[in-house]
């Protein structure tokens, strides 16, 4: 199912954010706040919320929970590598330009840095780990920024015009110092320096040739089941255009049409308990998008939109779709379980988007629940 939509404007009110830890000015500078995976800075120009990526992909280690836990300060800054390099045994990973789209749209200021520091993996021959920023570029970048008056849309097309000195930074600090410092062989330079020319020529080249990239993983995840999946009806791809001319690719777990309604649904599963708040939040991202799109088309149709957070559990019986019939499933659920559920239908009810909680297979009680919406 291929949708085609439209948003105008992003409002939304996150309720699920993490309490986050306020670090000293200092301790951004030495690298001690990035123990935390979002912190909070407090300095005489405000509260300045700072979330960063262990890789540019999006699917490691959950940045889209991290950038989510920033959502509720009114200044929010994501920290991500141009380019992430783990040696020969291991994988590379590049900065593409929906990432820094999507920040842009949900009005995150991004800083592209690149790794300075790293060890060897004992147990590989050609592998790094415990890679760590040059924070000296970071606290640059972070005090250009406090300077800055416009938009993180246009402060983050800035950061690709100047993308070049971030790319020679990187490969200095990959193939003259790592390299020879941990004793591994890393993925070649060429295709490294080929990736960053792709990247560093202008924003318009690096939008087209990493949108090809993003259509062709979207297409890819299209047909691909994940291991915290349980999708019962048909995937979708779905591409957002926004008033800017940006474009963004996604699959939407499932794509169900009910009348005139199209339910958009984000699945979250967990073969043990219910899914972990680091996998709702991921999920809550996209609700953010959904929740302020304000056309959707299939096939030249419009449809109404109903976003829906989806959550399977291998060990849940029945089907809770709201605070009250939480209630009656407490005593099956453990006590931070059923408080992060709570919060989680306030935000559902707060920002107009669905949520259940149903075991993994329970496919009929799935589509009575969404035709009992209609």
């Amino acid at each position: 199912m291929e949708i085609l939509a439209k948003i105008e404007d992003v409002e939304y009110s996150p309720i699920l954010c993490r309490e986050l830890p306020v670090v000293s000015l200092r301790e951004f500078e030495n690298g001690k706040a990035f123990s935390n995976a979002s912190f909070v800075i407090d300095i005489k120009e405000g509260k300045i919320a700072v979330s960063y990526w262990v890789s540019p992909k999006r699917t490691r280690s959950y940045p889209f929970a991290r950038v989510y836990d920033t959502m509720k300060y009114k200044t929010r800054i994501t920290v991500i590598p141009l380019v992430k390099d783990e040696g020969k045994d291991g994988d590379r990973d590049y900065l593409q330009w929906d990432t820094i789209s999507l920040m842009s749209l949900l009005g995150v200021y991004v800083i592209i840095t690149y790794y300075k520091k790293a060890t060897k993996a004992p147990e590989y021959k050609n592998k790094i780990t415990e890679q760590e920023f040059d924070y000296t570029h970071i606290k640059e970048k972070m005090s250009e920024l406090l300077k800055y008056k416009s938009d993180a849309l246009h402060w983050n097309l800035k950061q690709l015009a100047e993308i070049d000195k971030i790319a020679k930074k990187c490969e200095n600090a990959y193939y003259k110092t790592i390299n020879k410092q941990c004793g591994v062989e890393l993925h070649d330079i060429e295709s490294f320096k080929e990736h960053v020319l792709k990247i560093s020529e202008n924003a318009n080249r690096f939008k087209e040739f990493s949108r090809e990239l993003a259509k062709t993983a979207q297409e890819r995840e299209s047909t691909t089941i994940q291991p915290k999946e349980m999708v019962m009806n048909t995937k979708g791809v779905i591409t957002i255009k926004n008033y800017l001319g940006g474009e963004y690719y996604f699959t939407v777990d499932e794509a169900v049409i009910v009348k005139n309604l199209l339910f958009l649904i984000e699945k979250k599963h967990s073969r043990k308990s219910i899914p972990s708040i680091a996998d709702v939040q991921d999920g809550l991202i996209k609700m953010i998008l959904y929740t302020n799109l304000a056309e959707a088309r299939i096939n030249g149709r419009s449809y109404k939109i109903k976003p829906v957070l989806g959550l399977t559990a291998e060990h849940f019986n029945g089907l809770c779709s709201s605070i009250q019939e939480l209630k009656k499933f407490e005593e099956f659920i453990g006590v931070s379980d059923f408080q992060m559920l709570k919060t989680l239908f306030q935000e559902a009810e707060t920002n107009g988007f669905l949520v259940f909680i149903m075991h993994a297979s329970s496919k009929a009680l799935q589509d009575a629940f969404l035709n009992s919406v209609v």
